[in-house]
């Protein structure tokens, strides 16, 4: 490719005992639309966070229109005619809808004192929203605005800062179907003005209905590229996952499908906040492993915090051993020994600040009560023994949890639930963010739990997490399970075939 608008060559960039980026390049021309692929984790944040000037490069170059430049900082990305659209809405609450499109390019009048020309910020403002095929005055609130009108607030006010490359990731994760075209034709629009797109997205008919070629990444390198004749679903999946299965899986030893328990946990037509509109229903056998995989927004974890009461259940039944379960509420799900191990542990699955046996105690207090008052000694030596079982490494429970590694933070809440004698226990990202040594102990704790009976969801986001742990994989797409795999029929293609929203 010649007369590039943007390379960024031998790009390099290392946390500590992580390779997040190693000897990436990647090329755009003038007015081309190049969409970025890869699996989570594969590298394509921590690239155009470089190019963003959000973090610094450990090595290699970039180039825009030929030119060697440094991008320091987000505002200097917007100086060189770099905008982004991210997945996550950075639009001002307090500003309404024509404040957040001009911020920091407000027209003035006055001379010096700069005073802000509101009739033509306005107009402005209403032409950028017509281009968006948003139909509201730029004088709304931007805090009465649903999230995907949000969405399309922030689209316009990148279009109208005249960039000459634009970023977007998952741009289209809050749009409706026709939302999503609209935005799609303008795009082609801005290819037909000049603009060159890199466009990030799991959603692969996207790709196929816009991209001018294909780049993809895979654990922090370039996997190869595809032309714009050479784009199908099927090589965009081989050019994400690109390794040999052998390499990564183990088999589970669950002991799935025991007899009489199949539909150990039955849930029926549940319907979630995020996904209102699709019913899910699957079931888990008693001592089974059942995955869970999808990219980012397919509505995994909405699941689990339904099926924990975190969250309410717009419809649906939940059943386990034959009985019809109410869950109105966390205390619900614990009462019926249905737990969840959340996401993001430090927020929702621990109180920081409080002692490790503070936290495995915590939901079952009243078990360590003698007429009212808690008998911390108790406490103490129920601490102390899940401690010892799982091991977690500390020097004794009344550490705070909060000085602990996230590897022995996940272990703690892991903790909490083997002291309760679990029916059901629902991992969302079990491992995100702890190491390799810690990850084995907690696969090895899931096993185990299996093997004792326990039915274990598993939520992931790391294919070979997910492989490795399932008896089945339950595979999501935009709300929808779009096939359960059995342990033959489970391989990484065939899982980012139904993540992407294919047929089996």
């Amino acid at each position: 490719m010649q007369n590039h608008l943007l390379a960024m060559r031998g790009i390099c960039k290392q946390y500590p005992g992580v390779i997040a980026l190693d000897d990436v390049t990647l090329e755009i021309a003038p007015a081309e639309i190049v969409a970025l692929i890869g699996e989570n984790g594969a590298g394509k944040s921590t690239l155009m966070k470089i190019l963003g000037g959000v973090v610094a490069r450990d090595q290699g170059v970039v180039e825009l229109n030929g030119q060697l430049v440094e991008i320091t900082s987000p505002l200097a990305a917007s100086q060189h005619g770099i905008e982004f659209i991210h997945q996550e809405l950075s639009v001002l609450e307090n500003l309404d809808v024509a404040g957040n499109i001009f911020l920091r390019r407000e027209p003035t009048y006055g001379g010096f004192l700069k005073l802000i020309d509101r009739p033509k910020m306005y107009a402005n403002a209403d032409a950028a929203l017509r281009r968006v095929g948003l139909d509201i005055s730029s004088r709304t609130a931007t805090s009465s605005l649903s999230i995907a009108q949000r969405q399309l607030v922030e689209i316009a006010r990148c279009l109208n800062s005249g960039a000459r490359l634009l970023i977007m990731d998952e741009p289209t994760s809050s749009l409706t179907l026709t939302e999503t075209r609209r935005l799609l034709d303008i795009v082609k629009e801005l290819k037909a003005q000049g603009v060159s797109v890199i466009y990030i997205t799991h959603r692969l008919d996207e790709v196929e209905a816009i991209a001018d070629r294909v780049v993809g990444l895979r654990d922090g390198r370039n996997a190869g590229g595809l032309s714009k004749a050479e784009i199908t679903r099927d090589r965009m999946v081989k050019q994400m996952v690109g390794r040999e299965l052998k390499d990564y899986y183990a088999p589970p030893v669950g002991k799935a499908g025991q007899p009489g328990n199949e539909h150990w946990l039955l849930v029926k037509g549940l319907r979630t906040l995020r996904y209102p509109e699709h019913e899910i229903s699957f079931s888990v056998a008693q001592g089974e492993v059942l995955g869970f995989a999808g990219l980012i927004g397919a509505g995994r974890s909405e699941i689990a915090r339904a099926l924990f009461g975190a969250d309410p259940m717009i419809a649906g039944a939940v059943h386990l051993n034959g009985q019809l379960l109410k869950l109105a509420s966390p205390r619900d799900a614990i009462a019926a020994g249905l737990y969840l191990a959340p996401e993001d542990r430090r927020q929702s699955g621990l109180v920081i600040d409080f002692s490790i046996r503070d936290n495995i105690t915590l939901p079952a207090l009243k078990s360590y009560a003698n007429a009212g008052l808690i008998d911390s000694n108790r406490e103490t030596a129920r601490a102390s023994e899940m401690m010892q079982t799982i091991n977690v490494k500390a020097p004794n429970a009344g550490v705070r949890v909060g000085n602990l590694s996230g590897g022995n933070q996940q272990k703690v809440v892991l903790a909490r639930w083997l002291a309760l004698a679990p029916k059901v226990l629902i991992f969302d990202e079990p491992t995100r963010g702890i190491d390799v040594g810690a990850k084995a102990e907690i696969y090895g704790l899931i096993r185990q739990l299996s093997a004792q009976g326990v039915a274990v969801i598993v939520i992931s986001s790391e294919m070979e997490e997910v492989l490795n742990l399932s008896d089945r994989i339950a595979v999501m797409h935009e709300g929808r399970i779009t096939g359960i795999l059995s342990r033959d029929q489970c391989n990484e293609e065939a899982v980012m075939r139904l993540a992407t929203g294919g047929k089996p």
